[in-house]
């Protein structure tokens, strides 16, 4: 996608991190969902291949990420870029990795990630009986994502207990939401990881930011890597055109 580039010219970027539960898929599962990505926004898509779990546990891809953010939004990489015009994008487990990112680049401040898109994002430390979401208890069992998977994720992604209280590991468990880039969220109506997903924009706009969140009808969870002549899909790329267009 970087042949041609002229110089001193710079293109919208989508640093893109892909889902399967910090344990599964790769860069190359999901190949054509960037793709499809990338003809739908005009984005370039840098989708990173990072480490997986159980071999290399949190923070390891948390860590993988943000050094590839870090070198996009610094200019270290053969892209000629903007950081105004990059967006950070994941769903599900590369959802929750967008969010650790870029609550990590506020923390540090090694640079400023302005937008981010967090598609049907994990966010919470628990998907027992104990977690406060219903939706977690209401769309559990009988969907296409389970409770009993996403605990099973978890336990496989962490280190040691304590991460589960690390809020770059559970995002929603962050003490301040403040200063955090601008956030599109999409939610499915049928997806245990519903409630927390539109919690976390509840947060982060209670904090002074600016958030859009859209529960997708009828939807379950991982119906963005659907092709695009579903229905659920063409809603999802409407939203997120709508939201690319602002200026930050």
């Amino acid at each position: 996608m970087t042949n041609g580039v002229e110089k001193g010219h710079t293109f919208p970027v989508l640093l893109f991190f892909h889902g399967g539960g910090w344990v599964t898929e790769s860069v190359d599962t999901y190949n054509r969902v960037c793709a499809r990505m990338s003809q739908s926004t005009g984005h370039i898509v840098v989708s990173v291949e990072y480490r997986l779990a159980p071999e290399y546990r949190f923070p390891t891809a948390l860590m993988d990420c943000y050094a590839a953010a870090k070198a996009l939004y610094t200019n270290n990489l053969i892209l000629n870029t903007d950081s105004r015009r990059i967006t950070i994008m994941g769903d599900s487990a590369g959802g929750n990795l967008a969010a650790a990112v870029a609550l990590m680049a506020r923390d540090n401040g090694e640079f400023q990630v302005y937008r981010q898109i967090l598609i049907y994002p994990a966010l919470y430390n628990t998907y027992t009986a104990a977690s406060p979401y219903a939706s977690v208890q209401k769309n559990g069992t009988d969907y296409l994502l389970t409770a009993v998977k996403m605990q099973d994720y978890l336990n496989l992604y962490e280190s040691c207990p304590e991460d589960r209280v690390n809020p770059y590991f559970a995002p929603l468990l962050a003490r301040d939401f403040s200063n955090m880039p601008e956030t599109l969220i999409l939610t499915a109506e049928f997806d245990p990881l519903r409630d927390e997903g539109e919690d976390y924009g509840k947060k982060l706009a209670e904090a002074g930011n600016y958030v859009e969140v859209h529960r997708i009808k009828d939807a379950l969870h991982g119906f963005f890597a659907l092709g695009i002549r579903f229905f659920h899909v063409q809603e999802s790329f409407s939203y997120m055109n709508e939201f690319l267009k602002r200026e930050v």
